[in-house]
């Protein structure tokens, strides 16, 4: 029987191991199921992908010019302009002058905004907590796995090396 995967693997080397792509495969199916859900909190927005990716980067950057938005998150300028008229009619995001240039601008949290990421970041806990069945057993593995997964994958599209996991 023709076997692609293993054809695969041999065409990209020995290290190509599938659980690679069954890890990838199943990342994707879990983000998608927790999008799918929605949300029970009638106070929660809802946000398009890039909007969340947004949002998700001012939390740890909470005064940032789109520049450096733009670079963070690798969406194009013109459709983060986008993504930030988005933010700001829903109340999530403001845009001030510059204090060093009065000619740019920086985008910073609103109290809904810093809200809003609390109180979707609880539901998603709530519902992966009750799909695993609260076994937390090896939650601190699957982390490490993924802070390093989601490290490679940023460095890669910004063509600088992954900064090594502490011990």
């Amino acid at each position: 029987m023709y076997d692609l995967s293993q054809q695969l693997g041999e065409e990209l080397g020995s290290d190509a191991d599938p659980r690679w792509a069954d890890l990838a495969d199943l990342a994707l199916i879990i983000a998608r199921e927790i999008q799918f859900r929605g949300y029970t909190d009638e106070r929660a927005v809802e946000l398009s992908p890039s909007e969340g990716m947004v949002m998700r980067h001012l939390q740890g950057d909470p005064a940032a010019p789109p520049s450096r938005i733009a670079t963070a998150t690798g969406l194009q300028r013109t459709n983060l302009s986008a993504v930030l008229r988005g933010l700001e009619a829903k109340d999530l995001i403001e845009r001030r002058p510059c204090p060093d240039d009065r000619r740019g601008v920086t985008v910073h949290l609103t109290e809904r905004g810093r809200t809003n990421y609390a109180l979707v970041r609880q539901e998603w806990a709530t519902v992966v907590a009750a799909a695993a069945g609260h076994d937390a057993g090896n939650l601190d593995a699957a982390l490490t796995l993924l802070k390093a997964v989601e490290a490679g994958l940023i460095a890669a599209r910004s063509g600088t090396p992954p900064a090594k996991p502490a011990a």
